[in-house]
């Protein structure tokens, strides 16, 4: 049987992905199930693996790319009894999820709840999951604390004031100024990059400090960041936003520099965080986090943005549009049914 998917053909620009047919299905060995693809996401990081710039991914095209799915167990492979044909799942697969069938190792996925809608499913698997453990593992914010998120109209950002808003938290968000009423829509301050001075702003209306800052950008905001927390605050850093853009950061280099912060007497604390790393080093975290994104959406208690819904054929375009940051909220690719 035949089956579709896109490949990277060379790294490059979007025009690099391909849409081909594979003669047969692939075959699960011992330990995997087959899954038939519902849905992926066309993420910003999908971008910069198509570009050859995502740190840590070692393949070379051609590849499919795709961080995320949700799809349904096709067929299962000896040693994966605990799983059963028909069963839908969830998994972070970082490359491979633009396809219509995929291998996945049967311990790492996620069952999906029924009743759940796929686009608002895959939603949650990269971007609501980042926002989750970066606030409850990684800066262990409590509930009524001060938070600063950076680049906060974006994905993991929309998901920061969607969770923060549960744990009835005070958010100052830097954005550019048209994000600024969908920002204040959640209950959070704006911040306009572009023309006011995040730690002057945050100096006059928090002197003590906030309890934590979340940053994807990285270069010059890392030091910046950690002066407006309190002595016990927590700077994340995450993403790779700054050094995609070539506006100076480097993610190598500001990694150090967190690490090296962490070893200054009397000082906050600062984090890197990569999901796909802690997916590997913490699977029973991701099950048991996403499972909790999942009850959340279930009882409406946080709702992604879905900005387009696309054919798996439309990833070249799909990646024009988050590039150009012209749709605001997820863009999914739907596969199957």
């Amino acid at each position: 049987m035949e089956y579709k998917r896109i490949v990277i053909s060379k790294f490059g620009g979007p025009e690099v992905l391909k849409l081909i047919t594979e003669p047969e299905l692939p075959e699960p060995s011992a330990g995997q199930v087959r899954v038939k693809v519902l849905c992926t996401s066309a993420a910003f990081t999908d971008t910069l693996i198509r570009r050859g710039i995502y740190l840590g991914i070692k393949q070379k095209p051609p590849f499919s790319p795709g961080y995320d799915l949700i799809g349904v167990i096709d067929k299962v492979g000896e040693g994966g009894d605990h799983l059963k044909v028909g069963q839908k799942i969830a998994e972070l697969t970082v490359t491979g999820a633009y396809t219509e069938y995929i291998c996945l190792d049967a311990k790492t996925i996620a069952t999906v709840p029924e009743g759940l809608d796929n686009g608002e499913s895959v939603s949650l698997i990269l971007t609501y999951l980042t926002a989750y453990q970066m606030l409850h593992r990684s800066a262990q914010i409590k509930p009524g604390q001060t938070i600063l998120v950076h680049a906060c109209s974006g994905a993991v950002g929309i998901a920061m004031l969607q969770l923060g808003k549960l744990l009835n938290l005070k958010i100052y968000g830097t954005a550019s100024a048209e994000k600024h009423d969908f920002i204040r829509s959640y209950g959070a301050i704006p911040i306009d990059y572009k023309n006011e001075d995040f730690v002057e702003v945050l100096k006059k209306a928090e002197p003590n400090g906030v309890d934590a800052v979340f940053d994807p950008i990285g270069g010059d905001y890392f030091p910046r960041s950690l002066k407006v927390l309190k002595k016990k605050g927590t700077l994340v850093g995450f993403g790779y936003q700054n050094s995609a853009s070539g506006n100076g950061g480097n993610v190598i280099l500001d990694f150090f520099k967190v690490k090296f912060w962490n070893l200054l007497p009397n000082k906050p604390s600062a984090k890197f965080y990569i999901i796909s790393s802690w997916h590997k080093e913490h699977n029973d975290w991701f099950k048991e986090d996403l499972g909790v994104l999942f009850q959340l959406l279930s009882e409406k208690k946080i709702k992604p943005v879905i900005g387009k819904v696309m054919k798996l054929s439309e990833a070249a375009e799909a990646h024009k549009l988050v590039e150009a940051a012209s749709i605001q909220g997820k863009i999914i690719l739907n596969i199957g049914q």
